[in-house]
Formats: C-alpha cells, sequence, structure tokens
C-alpha cells in the first residue's frame, strides 16, 4: 500500500498507508492504517487530532503549488 499524508481544509493532517510514528524518545505509537495529527494545537490527544480545530476556530488550506 501506497503511503499518504493529506492536508485536510481547516482540519488535521490524514495519513494513510504503511508507516510508524515515534515520539521525541524513539518510542512507538501503536501502529494503525490511517491517523489523524493535529495541526491547529489544540487537541488534547497530540499529536492526535481530537476535533477541537472545529471549536477553536482554526483555519487553514494551503494547496500545492507546481
Amino acid at each position: 500500500m501506497d503511503n499518504h499524508i493529506k492536508i485536510n481544509d481547516n482540519g488535521p493532517l490524514q495519513i494513510s498507508g504503511d508507516f510508524q510514528i515515534f515520539d521525541a524518545n524513539g518510542k512507538e505509537y501503536p501502529k494503525k492504517a490511517k491517523v489523524y495529527l493535529c495541526r491547529c494545537g489544540l487537541s488534547n490527544k497530540k499529536p492526535f487530532c481530537d476535533g477541537s480545530h472545529k471549536k477553536g476556530g482554526f483555519e487553514s488550506s494551503p494547496r500545492a503549488t507546481e
């Protein structure tokens, strides 16, 4: 399976595929096929998104340029 990172408008990074996430000390987070990583900094489950961006008014809609 290919690895994919999608930047959701006004929301988290969606990561899917065969990947592993480690904390700063090298400890592994449980492996999953898809995760949502917080971009707004408001989540109580960092590095994962808990939907806090919706109430916090986070806005970001970057687009790739050629």
